[in-house]
């Protein structure tokens, strides 16, 4: 029986304190509290872990880092006050602020929190690598040679080599500062019991019913006008798995935001054009900005299939379907045709090279040629894809079938698609890169021959001696207009050898209540709520 009371009692506590919201304006605290639903799973409230959007959000309210990107990409200190930046020897020196506390806990003693200092982040960032612990995230120190607390508010990092990228990866969860009091007492349960410095501290987890968080009294950051952030005082999170769901929570007011955009609800919502339909529009508010995402069919190259193998027929696929038809009708507006190179539109690095655009008449010869060469009269091609997609999948194979392709989609679970890409058994397969860290190297590592999968994230187990060398110069310019330059010629490459399929550059959506102020949005869509308000 005492499972069963131990969740009626957080059934009743979650009660109290969503639920204590009624229609007298004396007691009405609903303004006070942020609601969204998580229709994936969240796994793990540990930093280390924070390896998907679901992860991130919330670890996003508990924890800080040494620097933090603002909503434009720009790199601000967080826990850093300011730094300095060795290039001679590739070392940087951040000082730390001193007004730093924990959350609260048992596992500090009696005085219950400290501040944090330099030996924390020595501590956090080495534990990213503890073959124990197996974080995901632990490839972000691929290039850390070493990180020392040179005193208690002076943190040193050496590199291995040059990597301009690095300051802009430190804003990643991964390199969020944890307690070592916290993580050894709670070990494996960890987990789900965090104990960061955030806007917001942890307050229950029922896993799959329910998160809540409540509003950090001694967080350190300050409005422009000296106010203490953040000024909700809860964050409660559901876990609805329909997207359907989710979308009637949102108009009946029950939860404060939705983010992207789903089959089952788009036509409703949104116009052709990517409008707000008329009843919408005063209660909703939609946010819109490019996404750091690139969608795209990619072929493994080291497929022995003749059609993969031929640059003629990979090149008539990216000239054989429309793709702004294709967001158009399909993402009701939301999002760039990839008409360019497979950097995405919002980073900087993204240039109006000539890439693929919709040519059937170029594709129909192509094709042709491909007969001629190979004597392969009837080409077909397998896409693997997962339902999520599958519309894009049928349109292509629809527009590609009238060029003389034959193709064949095999649907499967997300998990499985990501297991046969990376094991290189998809010939051709639907996929998407999200940034990392906003720097183009991020994109065109995936098109690096020393990272050929499963070493690193070529999926397509693409190789150009130019592009590699091209790479190698890249990482040693620290000018990013310099650098820039070599990413384009790169990319021109990428376009030229056809081992993708650029599909749309994303846009981040966000449906907003109207009563809430102050989201904002990303080209990461990371969720920050430390600035949120709620008009009653």
């Amino acid at each position: 029986m005492r499972p069963n009371l131990k969740s009626l009692l957080i059934f009743l506590f979650t009660a109290s304190l969503l639920c204590s919201c009624s229609s007298d304006k004396n007691t009405d605290r609903d303004h006070l509290i942020f609601r969204y639903n998580e229709h994936s799973n969240i796994t793990s409230l540990d930093p280390a872990f924070a390896r998907n959007p679901q992860n991130i959000w919330p670890t996003n309210q508990l924890f800080n880092g040494l620097v933090q990107l603002d909503d434009s990409l720009n790199i601000q200190p967080d826990i850093a006050r300011h730094w300095k930046i060795v290039d001679s020897t590739c070392t940087y020196y951040f000082t730390l602020r001193d007004d730093v506390y924990f959350h609260e806990s048992d596992v500090f003693g009696l005085d219950r929190t400290r501040t944090v200092n330099a030996n924390d982040f020595e501590y956090s960032f080495n534990r990213l690598i503890d073959p124990q612990v197996a974080s995901p995230g632990s490839w972000v120190m691929n290039n850390v040679a070493l990180v020392k607390a040179e005193n208690d508010s002076v943190v040193k990092i050496m590199l291995n080599q040059p990597f301009p990228a690095f300051l802009g990866m430190l804003g990643m969860r991964y390199f969020s500062v944890v307690p070592r009091e916290g993580v050894e007492h709670f070990g494996n349960e960890w987990r789900r019991n965090p104990i960061g410095t955030g806007p917001f501290q942890f307050k229950l987890w029922e896993e799959n019913l329910k998160l809540v968080f409540r509003r950090n009294p001694r967080y350190f950051e300050q409005d422009a006008q000296g106010v203490q952030l953040p000024y909700l005082e809860a964050v409660a999170i559901t876990f609805l798995p329909d997207k359907q769901s989710e979308f009637l929570q949102f108009t009946q007011g029950k939860i404060d935001f939705m983010s992207g955009l789903d089959n089952s609800y788009k036509d409703e919502i949104l116009t052709t054009t990517g409008q707000l339909q008329e009843k919408y529009k005063d209660k909703v508010n939609l946010l819109t900005t490019p996404y750091l995402n690139t969608e795209y069919l990619g072929f493994f190259t080291g497929a022995q299939t003749p059609e993969i193998r031929s640059l003629k027929l990979r090149q008539a696929v990216n000239y054989g379907f429309d793709r702004r038809k294709m967001v158009t009708y399909l993402r009701n507006g939301m999002g760039v045709p990839a008409e360019y190179g497979f950097i995405p539109k919002g980073l900087p690095g993204f240039a109006e090279i000539s890439g693929y655009t919709y040519q059937p008449a170029k594709a129909r010869a192509l094709v042709e040629e491909y007969k001629a060469e190979t004597g392969d009269l009837f080409p077909e091609i397998v896409i693997g894809t997962n339902s999520q997609y599958l519309d894009i999948c049928e349109y292509m194979q629809r527009e590609l079938e009238k060029l003389g392709i034959e193709v064949a989609i095999d649907v499967m679970p997300p998990s499985t698609l990501r297991q046969m890409k990376s094991s290189g058994e998809l010939d051709i397969f639907r996929a998407s890169w999200v940034a990392d860290y906003p720097d183009a190297e991020n994109y065109l590592s995936l098109f690096y021959s020393p990272n050929f999968t499963p070493k690193g994230p070529n999926y397509t187990h693409y190789k150009n001696e130019l592009m590699d060398s091209l790479y190698d110069k890249s990482l040693s310019i620290i000018d990013i207009e310099e650098r820039k330059k070599i990413y384009t010629q790169m990319d021109s490459l990428i376009v030229a050898d056809a081992p993708v399929v650029p599909l749309y550059y994303d846009m981040a959506i966000r449906f907003v209540n109207k009563k809430v102020n102050g989201l904002g949005i990303n080209p990461q869509n990371f969720l920050f709520l430390k600035r949120v308000k709620k008009d009653k």
